[in-house]
């Protein structure tokens, strides 16, 4: 074979055997950039590089910059995607629902909020959100305080036929009660992703004693500081009811 034959051939093998991009149509290529950004913040935190975001990707810097301006674009997108698509407005009408006893729904509840959260990426991302004053975990917190906690305690208080919050608002104190029970079935979380501590397999049944251990004690406590505050105040402690 002459050598202008095999250069020639050497060229054609070269092409053929190089691989070829696909490409993507633009929403499949946004979900990617997004998916692997999560997954990149859930392992290095907020201060990893869009540079090696794209290098894993292994597309261009500058490309990323064309579906997300910036890099905050693009954890607002992460926030999105991992936090708000994940929240079911059905837990909201769940613990509202009378029909039920209140420990009934609050194991309901948080057997299937943990289903949706208890994943590496959301504690992960959560707890760097923090770390780097992203405000991510501070958004979020404010929505679990204003839809779930709030709504418990409304509960607390009905189940003892106690004044609503439009009748008496609700002090500090009162909702830190509810933050006890939904950041002790949260640290379930905190223990296996982030300190990689070994942890109980029984989640339902852990969340079934941490629920009890609150239904069974905190409405007497509510009574007792509402006791408190009505004396101060003046006001009636009973709720009226027609």
């Amino acid at each position: 074979m002459a050598n202008g034959e095999k250069t020639v051939k050497s060229k054609v093998e070269k092409v053929t055997n190089t691989p070829v991009r696909k490409r993507l149509p633009r929403h499949e290529r946004e979900q990617m950039i997004v998916q692997e950004a999560i997954s990149f913040f859930a392992e290095v935190g907020f201060e990893g590089q869009t540079r090696e975001l794209a290098r894993r990707l292994g597309i261009t810097q500058p490309l990323i910059f064309r579906y997300f301006p910036t890099k905050d674009d693009l954890i607002e997108r992460v926030y999105q995607e991992v936090y708000i698509s994940r929240w079911n407005p059905w837990w909201e009408e769940l613990l509202e629902d009378r029909s039920l006893p209140l420990k009934e729904r609050l194991s309901t509840f948080y057997k299937a909020y943990v289903k949706a959260i208890f994943t590496y990426e959301w504690v992960r991302i959560f707890v760097y959100s923090g770390l780097k004053g992203v405000n991510i975990n501070r958004r979020y917190l404010a929505l679990i305080r204003d839809r779930i906690l709030k709504r418990i305690m409304t509960e607390v208080r009905a189940e003892q036929n106690l004044p609503t919050p439009a009748e008496v608002p609700f002090s500090e104190r009162e909702i830190e009660l509810a933050w006890g029970l939904h950041g002790g079935i949260f640290y379930i979380a905190i223990r296996r992703w982030i300190y990689e501590f070994e942890t109980s397999e029984d989640i339902e049944g852990v969340i079934e004693a941490q629920v009890a251990s609150f239904a069974n004690g905190t409405p007497a406590v509510v009574r007792q500081m509402m006791e408190v505050q009505t004396d101060k105040t003046g006001a009636t402690l009973e709720a009226t009811t027609t």
